[in-house]
């Protein structure tokens, strides 16, 4: 009864421990604001970086940074219309 119980506690730990990890990960990405299109269409290298590190991680595609350098490398290589 008594491993029964040390275990259960040592489960919620790590189940407690691995959600504040996840939500301070959360928060670290939200923190920093997104770059604009306009910033992106003028920096064209950092919109690739950008892209390329948004392909990689699906977690953040739909960011708005993400979306924003794929609208600005859109409109770099296809024109503005």
């Amino acid at each position: 009864m008594q491993k029964n119980t040390i275990i259960l506690i040592a489960t919620a730990l790590v189940l407690v421990l691995s959600a504040f990890k996840v939500i301070s990960a959360e928060e670290s990405t939200q923190g920093a604001e997104a770059k604009s299109v306009a910033w992106y269409v003028a920096n064209v290298k950092e919109a690739q970086a950008k892209n390329q590190q948004c392909h990689d991680n699906p977690g953040i595609q739909s960011s708005p940074d993400c979306e924003n350098a794929l609208h600005a490398l859109q409109i770099s290589f296809k024109g503005g219309n």
